[in-house]
């Protein structure tokens, strides 16, 4: 319902100078008219709510607004206008080159054509420090020439090579999650189930829903199972957010695997499609959850968990 009357939210944008050039173009062309038959649409998809998109109305008071506002609001508008876009397009290459004994490699990719980027400014390029830029050697940067001098290339060419550099750098350790990034591991979490038809039931769900990932990190904190940094939003457990991870990691390993949420999940969809019933699934369920109690209960392993926590505790002093 909301794609057939999608004009009267790009009319509305027109009137913002940093998109009207991208809005009159799909307005002209005719873009927007087979939104309803592209993927971007799928009533069956929809749960709580349709994407958030910029409605058009009241874009007058966009200049009165705190600037990280509109910033956001800026954002959700150009990726908006993005799906009316064509892709992006590059030409990967990848050339092997012999001297003597040493073989040298390299591959990259190239920018065509610009696609849904125009909307967005391009595509973004890394900023170094300016201290970098006088240690480092400059980039050769890949244009339209040297493009196509390269694609003329074939196996067996004998190339002149004026110079050679060697660029030293440092590998840097994984990145720690933040907020922001928690929830997207949280939404993405089918990527790591190995399973393909396990991956492919919990996609597009992942670990809670996107109403409740946030209030699940919230809790976590709130109960001192995280520590959320404010002024950077990086997340780092606490001692007793390791002591409970050793607690379930020794006792109920499964519940620290997704594809137990992914199995569960598949039963739901068995039980919506007719292929079994409530009660089959509510057994299996409740086999599940008596089992692994009663194994718990059995297990009588606290000198072991003591050892972990003392190991853990190294960590918090």
């Amino acid at each position: 319902a909301v794609a057939k009357e999608i004009t009267k939210n790009l009319s509305g944008l027109k009137r913002i100078p940093q998109v009207a050039e991208a809005v009159d173009k799909i307005l002209t062309e005719g873009k927007y008219k087979s939104l309803a038959k592209s993927r971007y649409v799928n009533d069956k998809q929809i749960t709580d709510h349709y994407a958030i998109i910029p409605t058009g109305q009241g874009v007058n008071g966009l200049g009165s607004l705190p600037n990280m506002h509109r910033n956001v609001y800026e954002l959700i508008m150009q990726r908006f206008l993005c799906i009316y876009y064509p892709p992006a397009e590059y030409s990967k290459l990848s050339i092997e080159l012999g001297m003597k004994t040493e073989t040298f490699f390299a591959s990259f990719k190239v920018l065509v054509s610009e696609g849904y980027l125009k909307v967005l400014g391009g595509p973004y390029e890394k900023k170094k420090d300016d201290k970098d830029d006088k240690d480092e050697a400059e980039d050769v940067k890949c244009d339209a020439a040297m493009l196509e001098s390269l694609g003329k290339l074939k196996k067996g060419d004998i190339i002149d090579i004026k110079d050679f550099v060697i660029k030293e750098g440092e590998t840097s350790p994984p990145k720690r999650y933040n907020s922001g990034s928690m929830i997207l591991a949280m939404e993405n979490a089918g990527q790591l189930i190995e399973d393909e038809e396990l991956r492919a039931q919990i996609k597009g769900s992942g670990i809670g829903t996107s109403a409740t990932r946030a209030e699940i990190l919230k809790k976590l904190v709130n109960i001192e199972y995280i520590n959320l940094n404010k002024k950077t939003q990086i997340l780092t457990p606490t001692l007793l957010g390791e002591m409970i991870y050793e607690v379930v990691n020794a006792s109920i390993k499964h519940l620290l695997n997704p594809e137990l949420t992914a199995s569960w999940e598949k039963g739901l969809t068995l039980v919506a499609n007719g292929e079994i019933t409530p009660e089959e699934y509510m057994e299996k369920l409740e086999g599940f959850v008596a089992r692994r109690t009663l194994n718990v209960r059995e297990l009588n392993n606290q000198s072991l968990l003591r050892g972990n926590f003392d190991v853990a505790a190294n960590y918090y002093k």
